[in-house]
């Protein structure tokens, strides 16, 4: 829809993962329905705060707070204005659906002898900004992973996939620092652990964070979209789906989430 009113150009970054693509090209969509002009911007999880914190991004989609992101919001949180949320994320480490619950059902059993001689010690991650990885390296800490022969090891989105798709392909016993939303849940019966200590940062709220100054020029009707914008976890995995395994285009695959007319079919 496009009301033909040309509005403000606006800046809408996200993290330079495919399910945050997946979240900001609806909120891109919406804004461009009151007729802004959308530019858009990527970059890992830190360093998007820090180009927001600089002045140089209007909209970041999305922050998790209050565990995940909250410690990269505080040094500006005075200058931006944290929207409701869009879905409610959260992390967790998996194990594939071949791997007994009977014989490892929460993160303490990976380090009992008959699990740990079966279970690929390295445990692979995405980038080190993120919550999860801050939490995962912790873990393998906090659980006394590290001596019995496990590490965690930071990586990149696509090297995640792969590790996943690999692992599941050779039948292999591994554990995976995952969260949701996140398309692989949909595809492979991943199933998280048990994790008493706590140390996965719990639910947070994901949601936009918008400059003052952004604020002072978003159309009204945009501003009250996303409000009242959820797509929830289901639907952010949805998004991702449609990018990752049906080969759309982010835009494309809101367009199709949001049954918009002449959407692309892939």
């Amino acid at each position: 829809m496009d009301t033909g009113i040309r509005r403000p150009a606006l800046t809408v970054g996200n993290i330079s993962l495919s399910f945050h693509r997946a979240a900001a090209a609806v909120t891109r969509r919406v804004l461009e329905d009151s007729g802004h002009e959308v530019r858009t911007v990527e970059a890992p999880h830190q360093q998007l705060f820090e180009v927001q914190a600089a002045g140089e991004l209007d909209v970041l989609v999305s922050a998790w707070l209050p565990s995940s992101h909250g410690k990269y919001l505080s040094p500006y949180r005075d200058h931006v204005q944290v929207l409701p949320a869009h879905y409610e994320p959260y992390c967790v480490w998996a194990v594939p659906p071949y791997v007994p619950a009977d014989a490892v059902g929460e993160v303490a059993d990976l380090v009992r002898t008959d699990v740990a001689d079966r279970m690929t010690g390295t445990i692979d991650g995405i980038n080190p900004g993120a919550g999860i990885s801050r939490f995962s390296a912790q873990m393998v800490r906090e659980y006394g992973l590290d001596r019995h022969g496990y590490a965690f090891r930071p990586g990149t989105e696509q090297s995640f996939v792969s590790r996943v798709e690999r692992g599941i392909v050779e039948r292999e016993w591994f554990v995976i620092p995952l969260w949701r939303p996140q398309y692989l849940n949909l595809l492979h019966g991943l199933r998280p652990l048990a994790e008493p200590k706590g140390l996965l940062g719990g639910v947070d709220s994901a949601s936009p964070v918008v400059t003052n100054r952004a604020m002072d020029v978003i159309a009204p009707e945009a501003l009250e979209r996303l409000h009242k914008l959820h797509l929830g976890n289901e639907g952010v995995e949805a998004i991702d789906k449609l990018i990752n395994v049906d080969g759309l285009a982010p835009l494309d695959a809101a367009d199709r989430y949001l049954g918009r007319a002449g959407a692309a079919t892939g």
